[in-house]
């Protein structure tokens, strides 16, 4: 198989994981409970403006960007094959756990009517499993653009998502109190404790 065959399927294969991701989110986001309280309008531009940023850096390879387009590893198929696991493992991780989350799940950080404390399935073990999955996928698509430029982006992804999910952790305390707060003692932010 020639080097240009093995990237085409390592690409299909990512970018095949990341268009189903987005399918799902979009057909998912059908079925949601009504807003009860939600983050300011302002934070949430914030939010969405510093995680485009990433993706700019993550998928345009056309960026003039000097050095940050320089290579940190070599392109070899099982290097690249490594990261669309990564990426396939990921997305099917976050989709799972957003399959739980069901109608209480919001792109913006929310607290639903009727929302509920979700604790089954991956929210068993940890808080955040859909940040786990995704960050999961963003290293996958690093390993496989081997780029330095994908290696900021994972780094802005990273911070995005944990201001995020500390927000999140903050209307849930106020919401469920000790509940939250005994689901917090015994979960993991993003991987299950390790006792």
């Amino acid at each position: 198989m020639s080097p240009n065959t093995q990237r085409e399927i390592i690409s299909a294969i990512v970018n095949g994981a990341w268009i189903a991701f987005l399918l799902y989110w979009i057909f998912a986001a059908r079925s949601q409970s009504k807003t009860r309280k939600k983050e300011p309008t302002l934070e949430r531009l914030i939010h969405v403006l510093w995680l485009a940023c990433a993706y700019f850096l993550l998928w345009r390879d056309d960026l003039p960007i000097g050095p940050l387009n320089r290579q940190f590893l070599p392109h070899r198929f099982w290097i690249a094959s490594l990261g669309a696991v990564l990426v396939v493992a990921g997305i099917g991780f976050a989709i799972w756990a957003r399959r739980h989350l069901g109608k209480n799940w919001s792109a913006e950080v929310t607290i639903r009517e009727e929302h509920k404390l979700i604790r089954t399935g991956p929210y068993r073990y940890i808080r955040h499993p859909i940040y786990t999955g995704l960050l999961t996928a963003v290293v996958g698509t690093v390993v496989v653009v081997s780029e330095y430029r994908a290696l900021v982006a994972l780094a802005i992804f990273l911070i995005g998502w944990t201001f995020k999910a500390k927000k999140e952790e903050s209307f849930l305390a106020q919401e469920f109190g000790p509940a939250f707060e005994e689901h917090k003692r015994l979960t993991g932010f993003y991987l299950p404790p390790l006792a």
